[in-house]
Parts: structure tokens; sequence; C-alpha cells
């Protein structure tokens, strides 16, 4: 068996797509789990996949993304609090916000605090999603170590989270203002009218010709006016093209037009 056919099987037998990621990146971090279990080819590997679930939850955490943290970059989720979410806020009173490829929740579970603050007795619709089963019961349960919450101010800290031993439990508050549910960002279906989509540090594991192709999804999922809130790495190099305009580095507009 070849890569190519491992992928192959894994997408027709566990449904995870994995054509649209970059080759060298994922090859790497198959051949780790590889070498961690002692597979020594990708039939060994495949038959120890399909025998042993704990083994694919593995070979999921190591390919995907599934860990995360609260207010990751500060300084960019403060553009975030104090210029993107009121401006969105005086267009639409209840917003729609869609946290893609979340990982364990620490990033819709951020913006539920900041939303809690600015309208206390406005409901939101916030949804988390990822392709890791496994990453979305843990967002669920959002019991986070220390490393996860080093960027929550002292305040914040206080008041959302509970801690108990060496970890901290987010308040119910807060945990019942998002959603979550498993998607896959290369197969499955976008939603529509969102006022804020949240998709950081994902892209860059894709090829460029995903990359494009998930913007122009992205765009079409946005309402008009709508903003895409990208990864402090990321870049949108032809976001013109695609009927964006750059509010920032990380922040970019649908047009108020259809």
């Amino acid at each position: 068996m070849d890569f190519q056919e491992l992928k192959q099987k894994v997408h027709h037998h566990f449904g995870l797509y994995l054509e649209g990621y970059k080759e060298p990146q994922l090859k790497r971090r198959i051949e780790s789990l590889m070498n961690a279990v002692g597979a020594g080819s990708y039939d060994e590997l495949w038959r120890l996949l399909k025998a042993d679930g704990r083994m694919w939850q593995r070979f999921v955490d190591k390919i995907t993304i599934n860990v995360s943290e609260f207010f990751r970059n500060p300084d960019i989720f403060q553009r975030l609090e104090k210029d993107v979410l009121p401006e969105l806020l005086r267009r639409r009173r209840s917003l729609k916000i869609w946290s893609a490829a979340c990982a364990d929740g620490p990033e819709p579970y951020s913006v539920a605090i900041i939303l809690k603050e600015l309208t206390p007795s406005t409901r939101h619709h916030i949804e988390g999603t990822d392709v890791d089963a496994g990453a979305l019961e843990a967002a669920r349960r959002a019991v986070y170590p220390a490393r996860a919450v080093q960027a929550v101010t002292p305040e914040r800290l206080r008041r959302y989270f509970r801690k108990e031993g060496e970890n901290f439990h987010l308040r119910e508050e807060i945990k019942e203002m998002v959603s979550f549910r498993q998607h896959d960002l290369l197969r499955d279906p976008f939603g529509r009218d969102y006022d804020l989509i949240l998709c950081r540090n994902v892209t860059i594991y894709f090829t460029s010709e995903v990359q494009d192709r998930l913007y122009r999804q992205f765009y079409q999922a946005l309402a008009p006016g709508g903003v895409l809130f990208i990864g402090a790495t990321e870049s949108i190099f032809h976001y013109r093209e695609i009927g964006f305009s750059k509010l920032s580095p990380w922040f970019y507009r649908r047009s108020e037009e259809g």
C-alpha cells in the first residue's frame, strides 16, 4: 500500500478526507505516529486503524489541530472586542457566529465571554465545529489546563472559571452560549448568513488550491457585511478577487451587496 492508497482507504472507511492537506506535513505526522506505534508500513498502520478505535483517535489527534487556547493572540482579540464586534452589533442586535475547526473549544468560548460582557441580556447563536469528535467532547466538558487559559485576564479567570486541582472548569453561563457539532471543512456543506466566522491557524495545513476554495466558501457563508477572522500567521492574498475588503491583517469583510 502506498501513501495515496492509505489516504483513499481512510476517506472511504472513516470518512476523513485528506486530499486537501499539504502532503509533506501530512506524511511527517503520519510517519511520526507509525514510529511511535511500531508500524513498519502503511499496511500495518491500516490494520491497526481498523482494529482499534483508540488507535484511530490517536491518528486523528496526530493530523488535526485538536487543542487551542483562550484569547489566542490577545492583541488581535482586543481588536475583535473593541472594534469588530461592536460594529457588527450596531448592525444586528443578535449575532450568528461560527468558529470553524474549533478544536476543544477555547475560541468560541472566548467570543462568548466577550459577548456576555458587551450584551449581557442578548442571546446570540455561537457554534463551534471540528472534524475531531474527541475534541468536540472535550469542548463540551470545557475543562482546561493552565496552559489554555494563560491569556485570560485575572478578572475573567475569577468570574468565568472554577479552579479544581490543576484544571480550570468553565462556568455554565458561558458553556450554554455555545453549541458544538462535527463538521469537515474539506467535504461538508457550509451554513449561511453568519455575521462572524472564525477560522484561525487552520488553512496553513492545506494546499493553496484548497485555501482559495475555503475562503470563497467562507465568503458565501457570511451575511452581507459579515467578517472573516483568520489566524495571526495567515493572509488572504487574493481577497479583492473573492469580494472581501480588508479591515486589518486578520479581519476581512464581505461586501454589502448580495
